[in-house]
């Protein structure tokens, strides 16, 4: 007992670590491990490690528990592969699915032959079990790095179908070994019908499963507070079941079942990944320290040699380049972009449990691989799954903006309201080459806005499956105009997560007007200003047009803001570049010569109250 808890608080403070340092929690989670593992043995007086992930589960038991944890780690990542993401990446993507064995394996297990004279079995096996990239791995980084929509989705699919896929050959390879008294003419009719069940078995019941949970959830038939509880148990059921059938197709089953259920507009599909993803994090912070503290002493020694150097740059600088540039040849992607997908290529989870999983076995029972090479599999691929993060996990961004391929910030805005103030707002927006898109619950109020051209949504942005339905690509801003001052709140506090905290904007509540400026919230819509909803359209009514000032400096602009608060209403920041900017004074707007203050002449008492009896007798 204490020891599991030791591992959960430890995985837990490694993940925090991550966090903290901004790289990915894989590095942290294995030197914890190995700093309660086999590094613990040098202070220790009998030599014995602090935590023995060894004597923590049975052999039986830790195969079910690592093999279950995987399958759970990609159903989660199945989740999150939309078809329309691919479509025009699919070509490049199942080449690089079909290449990266071939490549990676057979050049791997030739450098592991002849450098460091490994048997054909155990080099084979070497160079399947690095096969995989992993989503836990690759995740991180692209969200550190954030590189174009091109890059980002064959990064992301590669590293969620490779696994199951680097897996199912991991054991094929595996099972070969293990079968010493297979010919070699039987070996393509045995890798054959292996592989062609497992993927007959393991699309079915995924497919199956996922159709099975929609029809559940659809019709209602799973009260909400067992939804997410029986999600997971049915995870776990197909996993079991396709592992039953034939042994290694649970994990492509897992995959696929998460891959069906995110592509059929799935209800509640934002809870459940959620919920998914907070179990996933556990087991990853769970499993990473269990098994990188089964390393010993002697296997790390063991792997401090110069073929191990040479053995990292084959897999960096030669087989995965030659992969993707193979693998990419006709897909339109640039040099550059080719270029950085060839050095992002990290191995994760998948990699370091099978390492694990086979060496127990391939040191008690099999005679064809020599012990010192069953011990070298385990640490030789944890040597490549720490390098391999490090190098490329603090490498890729300064990478990614050398080569310039980072994604580039939209300059879209999204309008919470399709009314008369935000159709004026978006007009001049849509003047100016700013993409602009209205979201209102009300039909009149949409269709009086795709009358004039607009991009619109019907719906309310407080739906949880808003963010899946809309495309952010274009949008980077939210401007909150409803009446409704709640609604307003809640918005921005809902899209924050998605856009960040200083993109999203609103006007000021009735409550608000009383505070002073710095008591008001920084990201009020001309903050400091009576910009209630009322004023805003009274305003509008009665003098439409839009101006602007030129400006010089941020000394002119808080000037004109501060003489003018009485008689205008300030709306944006025209930047030379193609970004607008919401004037919040807190939030220190820079300014550069020819930069563009857009205002409104702001009525009076009088105009105002003439104006909304016009607009309500309309």
């Amino acid at each position: 007992m204490v020891e599991i808890a030791g591992l959960l608080v430890l995985g837990f403070l490694a993940q925090w670590i991550g966090w903290r340092i901004k790289i990915p929690a894989i590095l942290p989670l294995i030197l914890v491990g190995l700093c309660v593992g086999p590094f613990s043995t040098f202070i220790t007086e009998n030599g014995e490690k602090f935590i023995e992930g060894d004597q923590i589960f049975s052999r039986e038991f830790f195969f079910d528990i690592v093999g279950l944890s995987v399958g759970l780690i990609l159903f989660e990542g199945g989740l999150t592969l939309k078809y329309k993401e691919i479509k025009e990446h699919w070509s490049s993507v199942g080449l690089l699915i079909l290449l990266t064995p071939l490549i990676v394996m057979g050049g791997l297990g030739i450098t592991m032959k002849y450098l460091m004279d490994f048997t054909t079995q155990s080099a084979l096996l070497f160079g399947a079990l690095l096969i995989v990239t992993g989503p836990t791995v690759i995740g991180p980084i692209l969200r550190n790095v954030r590189p174009n929509t091109k890059i980002n989705t064959i990064l992301k699919w590669e590293s969620i179908l490779i696994d199951p896929i680097g897996a199912l050959i991991a054991v094929l390879t595996y099972e070969y070994i293990l079968s010493e008294n297979l010919t070699d003419p039987d070996l393509g009719w045995f890798a054959a019908k292996n592989f062609g069940l497992t993927l007959v078995i393991g699309i079915g019941v995924g497919s199956v499963t996922a159709f099975s949970i929609y029809y559940l959830i659809k019709k209602n038939l799973v009260p909400p507070y067992l939804r997410n509880v029986v999600v997971l148990a049915l995870v776990i059921a197909a996993f079991a079941f396709s592992d039953f059938l034939h042994a290694e197709s649970g994990l492509l089953s897992v995959t696929i079942m998460g891959m069906v259920m995110t592509n059929l507009k799935f209800p509640y599909l934002k809870e459940i990944t959620h919920f998914n993803e907070e179990i996933v994090l556990i087991l990853i912070s769970f499993l990473f320290v269990m098994l990188s503290s089964r390393i010993d002493i002697g296997d790390i020694t063991m792997i401090l040699r110069w073929e191990s150097a040479v053995i990292l740059g084959v897999i960096i600088f030669i087989l995965r380049p030659l992969t993707i540039f193979l693998s990419t040849i006709k897909s339109g992607l640039s040099f550059k972009e080719k270029l950085f997908i060839s050095w992002i290529g990290p191995r994760g989870i998948v990699a370091a449990a099978m390492a694990s999983l086979f060496s127990m076995t391939l040191i008690q029972e099999v005679t064809m691989v020599p012990i010192d090479q069953a011990y070298m599999l385990v640490s030789l691929t944890f040597m490549v799954i720490v390098s391999t993060v490090v190098l490329q996990g603090l490498t890729a961004k300064p990478l990614a903006k050398l080569l310039g391929v980072t994604r580039k910030s939209p300059n879209g805005i999204i309008f919470l309201s399709a009314d008369m103030p935000a159709r004026h707002l978006a007009k001049f927006l849509k003047k100016e080459g700013i993409p602009v898109m209205l979201a209102d619950t009300s039909v009149e109020h949409v269709q009086q806005s795709r009358d004039v051209g607009f991009t619109t949504y019907h719906g309310s942005l407080l739906d949880e499956d808003t963010l899946e339905k809309l495309d952010f690509s274009k949008y980077g801003q939210l401007i909150a105009l409803t009446p409704n001052d709640q609604i307003n709140s809640l918005a921005c506090k809902f899209l924050s997560a998605e856009l960040g905290a200083t993109k999203v904007y609103r006007l000021v509540a009735k409550k608000e007007l009383k505070l002073t400026v710095k008591q008001q919230p920084t990201h009020l819509l001309m903050r400091g200003m009576d910009n209630s909803f009322k004023v805003l359209k009274g305003s509008i009514k009665k003098s439409p047009e839009i101006h602007t000032l030129i400006l010089e400096d941020k000394d002119q602009l808080d000037n004109f803001l501060n003489e003018e608060q009485e008689t205008i209403l300030g709306l944006f920041i025209r930047k030379k570049s193609p970004t607008y900017v919401i004037p919040i004074s807190q939030h220190g707007i820079n300014i550069t010569k020819g930069d563009r203050l857009a205002y409104i002449k702001k009525s009076s008492p009088a105009q105002l109250k003439e104006a909304l009896e016009e607009l309500e007798n309309e």
